[in-house]
């Protein structure tokens, strides 16, 4: 498969928590963690489970950066 994002995280499923309609899916991406919804359809398709190893793709046209 080809992407045309740029922004590739590689890591592994740390958390799965499901609701009524969407899945919260936690990538540890090496001691931080990246935190995803998807629909519940797209999260049974995957299959995913803790200790996988999964990607957070990240699409956007804006970065916002703010300063403490």
């Amino acid at each position: 498969m080809k992407l045309s994002a740029r922004n590739i995280l590689a890591g592994t499923v740390s958390a799965v928590e499901t609701g009524t309609v969407t899945t919260h899916v936690k990538i540890d991406i090496g001691g931080a963690t990246v935190t995803a919804a998807i629909t519940n359809e797209a999260a049974t398709d995957l299959d995913l489970k803790v200790g996988d190893k999964a990607s957070a793709i990240i699409k956007s046209s804006d970065v916002l950066v703010g300063k403490d």
